[in-house]
């Protein structure tokens, strides 16, 4: 049986006293008191393990949620817009997207609250009574890694920050957007100073705490990030494969042996590629947000890559097809492109579901969509639908019993369905929260964090080694060596392919694509419902607008704390 962190939030004293709180614009911001325990809490050996453990609870606004996949998925070369859901001008780039978007700000909002329960719990360590000083270092390195994390994402998302490095004591209208080379030194010294303080170990006795090994991770991708930021530097490539071999050779990590076993919910959540990932459960209590609400979504990625099954015939919704809000439909190039090769890799099969059974009580219907067949017949259990994932001739579907979906006939409704997050231990079939925990980082990730790295340093055999190791452990049995790449094929334009096939879905493609710097080419490229309208100034989100209406003006009235330009 595993043993989660339960990362329940406290907010204590002064640590709710942040200059970005609140739902509304005021010339003052109010402290918000969601307790009346004393500020003097927190240097008790209890309210010092509650505030570390409140500052992990700010990573599940991003992580496996609504807001984090919109801000990371939405509007890329792999996925263009479903049918419903809001938040679509992050499909379309268009005037949707703007600073008063409620994600925007909560994600904002959020992240730096944690930000500042990482500073109260650094400050105060040393006024932490009947504590050892082993404890209080590994609780202080935590915190770093937190706080880096944090302000990782925010730097990717919108650029120069306010830099805020100790505790926020009182409100505040003083904001000031530091340089993009301070934010990436304050991140890279935190990550770093956090290293000799974490459990060097694959992972926590506490699981779900940060260990050396999430640190090397994370340092790893925000050296290979600032490589091609404006405070890039000569070794960052460098440095970004030198931790993601650590990671690789010091701690045990070993890929499974099967792709689709690392997202088998329960089994997947825990196992020797996991490094770190932020923990969901079914225990509502346990899935709390940092005003300490209830998370009532959980791990809510399940809902959201679905087709419109439940009211095909023969269909009806349930657990296992799960809830679909068709918020994603895959782009023509990620199927037919990027998911061309399925005689080798498994992993087309392994990503997207092709088959539905009758769930209902059968019988003869006429509300068909493939234009083969003018009705459908069907009893409890038989195939509804099947998608082969290529075109077949109007003969070939005639031919059988069940509804075809071919390329031809994908709409905003219908479309493969990704089943990495699916959910099927939700206790009934309209439940919205997820138990999933979410994998911030898995070694196949970081393998191919190490092929980028190399290939920039123009080591393309080492980064076909690298990359040989991911897609042999894709291969369909037997298939391995024809997995295998040579190093002229270690390419960049193959490895953001690899990338897709390997991490689709997982929070990583915009980011992705912003890093390599062709997000807009390739949008432009292959996804037309972006393509009219996405630009350079996509490449940062609009700053909230509350944060605008929170700062001090300058002199020239001008505001304080400048919108991204083109927004």
């Amino acid at each position: 049986m595993k043993y989660k962190l339960s990362i329940k939030s406290l907010r204590v004293l002064g640590v709710t006293a942040l200059m970005l709180m609140g739902q509304s614009c005021k010339d003052t911001l109010n402290e918000v008191v969601v307790s009346n325990i004393s500020s003097d809490y927190l240097s008790t050996p209890a309210g010092f393990q509650a505030a570390i453990n409140s500052a992990y609870s700010s990573i599940r606004t991003f992580y496996g949620q609504e807001r984090g996949l919109t801000m990371t998925e939405y509007g890329t070369d792999l996925y263009q817009t479903g049918a419903d859901g809001s938040y679509k001008g992050f499909h379309f780039y268009d005037s949707q997207l703007i600073g008063t978007v409620d994600i925007i700000q909560q994600v904002w909002e959020e992240l730096y609250k944690g930000i500042n329960t990482c500073n109260a719990v650094i400050g105060r360590a040393a006024t932490v009574a009947n504590t050892t000083d082993a404890i209080k270092k590994q609780r202080v390195a935590e915190a770093k890694f937190l706080r880096a994390h944090y302000y990782f994402i925010l730097l990717q998302q919108f650029g120069p920050l306010d830099l805020r490095l100790t505790e926020t004591l009182v409100p505040t209208k003083t904001a000031v957007r530091a340089p993009e080379a301070d934010i990436y030194k304050a991140i890279i010294a935190d990550l770093e100073a956090s290293l000799p303080d974490l459990e060097n170990k694959a992972a926590s006795s506490d699981y779900g705490r940060a260990t050396k090994a999430a640190s090397e991770s994370l340092l790893a991708k925000v050296y290979l990030t600032k490589a091609t930021s404006s405070a890039k530097a000569a070794d960052d490539y460098a440095k970004a494969a030198t931790y993601a071999q650590n990671v690789i050779a010091n701690y045990g990590f070993k890929l499974l042996p099967d792709f689709a076993s690392v997202f088998a919910q329960g089994a997947g959540e825990i196992s020797s590629e996991v490094i770190w990932s932020v923990q969901y459960t079914s225990d509502p209590l346990t899935n709390i947000n940092s005003d300490n609400t209830v998370n009532s979504n959980g791990n809510n990625l399940h809902l959201l890559f679905g087709m419109q099954y439940d009211v095909q015939a023969g269909m009806q919704r349930d657990i296992v097809y799960d809830r679909p809000f068709k918020r994603l439909k895959p782009t023509t190039y990620l199927l037919e492109t990027v998911f061309k090769d399925r005689v080798n890799d498994s992993r087309y099969k392994k990503t997207f579901r092709d088959t539905w059974l009758c769930n209902t009580a059968g019988g003869t219907f006429t509300n068909v969509f493939d234009n083969s067949k003018k009705s459908v017949t069907f009893k409890a259990g038989d195939t509804t639908i099947y998608i082969p994932g290529v075109e077949w001739t109007m003969a070939q579907r005639a031919a059988k019993p069940y509804q075809v979906l071919v390329p031809s006939l994908y709409s905003n409704s219908l479309f493969p369905t990704l089943v990495k997050f699916m959910d099927p231990l939700r206790p009934d079939k309209t439940y919205e929260a997820g138990s999933r925990d979410y994998l911030v980082f898995r070694l196949a990730d970081t393998y191919l964090i190490l092929a980028e790295a190399l290939i920039q340093q123009g080591k393309a055999a080492d980064a076909a080694t690298a990359i040989n190791m991911v897609r042999r452990r894709a291969a369909v049995p037997g298939k391995e060596s024809a997995m295998e790449i040579t190093a002229d094929q270690a390419t960049m334009d193959f490895l953001m392919e690899e990338r897709a096939r390997e991490l689709l879905g997982e929070q990583t493609r915009w980011l992705d694509l912003k890093r390599w710097g062709n997000l807009v080419s390739r949008v432009k490229l292959y996804n037309p419902d972006a393509a009219p309208a996405i630009k350079e100034t996509h490449n940062l989100r609009p700053i909230p607008q509350t944060q605008i209406d929170r700062s001090d003006k300058a002199a020239n009235g001008s505001p304080g704390f400048p919108q991204n330009p083109g927004y």
